[in-house]
């Protein structure tokens, strides 16, 4: 196959440069909660409940709107859903650091969650209509990149901006970060009509009853919510396993998350050149292997000097993002355009609901004990490689019933037209 010229690469790469943006604010938002739990517990005088649902909030609101989202975001031209949605991100998240009690704060963050998770969502479907098969592992690698910059960003730079200027100032940056994202989107972005089949335009519950009636998407979803409760169970006890288990002092926590960001951002590229180069499900299984033992060390880890902490994390770390890459390419290629996006909206309430229901079960299997330790991480270690394994073998049914999704090869005409 020809290389794209010069010309196009750049404009492509501009494309997926705007998107990750929107992308690394959406997740910082969602990240920057984590360290402020202390500061809003006393500002507003919460319970560690209260301050959960502040946190719940945001993943939930996002799994409702992607429900909602898989009726309508295939009618619309995607950069004018993108606008819309993330203006409406941008507001929720200055209502945020407005927000004058605990109530208006549980409102701007569902608002919040909301806006953001659909755009999310959105971003997904643009990158697999933008980006030919053949680049599209790096160009969701690119857009991925988003996920590690939020990690190195946001606990740190969470707790330096709270501890200097209270609360509400993480919320001020992002919105203020959001400002020339927009003119981003506005300037960078092309327009993108729906893909609509030939006639009359469906009506959206017919359309959406043609997207579940596809079996295919029923193997995505799968793969998606089988990825999802794999680190979903086990990275909300990372921080406190670190601090009661392992003994890090709390002013060394940071330091798990910049060093382990900075390596998944380091080989994230890397992948991405992998998953276009070979079959996607052999870069998964591959980059499967590090996770599982990462995870399997990390769930078991007792006191231990801060380097060896630092190597182990940040395996986990690589392996636990790495395979975002790859599994998502696979599930966004076996899906035909004309249902993308109501596709990538479902998908999106799948990984919300997914995750809550990993955190529910990683929960029921952890206690402390007597002495304040955290007992029971070790068998959600077992159930995340068990989630781990599941993916595998999940992914290989999808390859099985799409083999293109695979390889960068065309997806076959039958499935793009609906005959």
């Amino acid at each position: 196959m020809p290389a794209a010229p010069a010309s196009a690469n750049r404009s492509e790469r501009t494309i997926l440069l705007t998107l990750a943006a929107v992308q690394f604010t959406h997740i910082l938002d969602y990240m920057i909660m984590m360290p402020l739990g202390a500061g809003l517990m006393r500002e507003f005088s919460l319970s560690p409940a209260q301050f959960s649902h502040l946190v719940a909030a945001y993943g939930g609101a996002a799994a409702v709107a992607g429900l909602i989202g898989g009726f309508f975001l295939d009618r619309v031209d995607r950069k004018r859903a993108l606008l819309w949605l993330y203006s409406g991100f941008c507001l929720a998240t200055l209502a945020c650091a407005l927000a004058p009690s605990h109530h208006a704060l549980l409102v701007a963050r569902l608002m919040a969650g909301a806006f953001g998770g659909l755009a999310g969502a959105v971003v997904v479907a643009i990158v697999g209509d933008v980006v030919p098969p053949e680049r599209r592992g790096r160009g969701f690698a690119l857009v991925m990149s988003a996920f590690p910059l939020a990690s190195i960003a946001g606990v740190p730079l969470g707790i330096t901006l709270a501890n200097r200027f209270q609360w509400h100032a993480p919320f001020f940056l992002l919105a203020a970060l959001a400002g020339p994202i927009l003119v981003a989107i506005t300037r960078n972005l092309p327009s993108n009509p729906p893909h609509i089949p030939t006639g009359p335009t469906p009506h959206p519950f017919s359309a959406m009853r043609d997207l579940l009636a596809e079996r295919i998407h029923w193997r995505g979803f799968a793969v998606t919510a089988s990825l999802i409760f794999s680190g979903g169970c086990v990275i909300p006890f990372m921080a406190p396993s670190m601090i009661v288990n392992v003994g890090l002092a709390e002013n060394q926590l940071p330091l798990v998350y910049f060093f382990g960001g900075l390596a998944t951002f380091a080989t994230t590229r890397w992948i991405g050149h992998l998953t276009d180069r070979h079959d996607k499900l052999h870069v998964l299984a591959a980059i499967t292997v590090p996770a599982i033992a990462g995870v399997l060390v990390l769930t078991r880890l007792g006191p231990a000097p801060l380097p060896l902490v630092l190597v182990v994390t940040t395996v986990f770390f690589v392996g636990m993002s790495g395979r975002f890459g790859p599994a998502t390419a696979l599930v966004a290629n076996s899906v035909s355009p004309r249902f993308r996006g109501g596709f990538m909206s479902l998908n999106s309430a799948i990984q919300q609901g997914f995750s809550a229901l990993a955190n529910l079960a990683g929960g029921a299997l952890i206690w402390s004990d007597t002495t304040g330790r955290l007992q029971g991480y070790e068998r959600v270690g077992l159930l995340a490689t068990a989630a781990f394994l599941l993916t595998l073998a999940l992914a290989h049914r999808l390859r099985t019933a799409a083999p293109h999704a695979a390889m960068n090869a065309p997806i076959p005409v039958a499935a793009i037209t609906g005959d």
